[in-house]
C-alpha cells in the first residue's frame, strides 16, 4: 500500500476506511465518529501536510473518550459484518 499513517493504535481503531488514489496517496479519511481537533493533527503531522481536509465520518454525533471505549467493540464489529454480509449478495 501507498501511504500509511504513523498514529496511535487507539487513533487507528477510530478509523473506518482510508481512501486512497492509484498511486497510493490518501484522498479521504472515514472514521466512525467526527474527529477531534487533537486526532486530525496527529493525522495531518503522520501525511506530512497541513493542506489535508477531506475528513468524514459515518455518524455525525460525536461522542467522548469513555463513550468510544464503552461502544467501539460493537460498533467494528457491526460495520464489519455487515460489510462481510454485502459481499455475499
Amino acid at each position: 500500500m501507498g501511504t500509511e499513517l504513523n498514529i496511535s493504535p487507539v487513533l487507528k481503531e477510530k478509523i473506518f476506511d482510508l481512501k486512497t488514489n492509484p498511486d497510493g496517496k490518501i484522498m479521504k479519511i472515514v472514521s466512525y465518529f467526527p474527529l477531534s481537533d487533537n486526532e486530525r493533527t496527529e493525522i495531518l503531522s503522520s501525511l506530512g501536510s497541513n493542506s489535508f481536509d477531506n475528513f468524514s465520518s459515518i455518524f455525525s454525533d460525536t461522542v467522548s473518550e469513555e463513550e468510544w471505549n464503552k461502544t467501539k467493540e460493537q460498533i467494528i464489529k457491526k460495520f464489519n459484518d455487515e460489510l462481510f454480509d454485502i459481499d455475499k449478495i
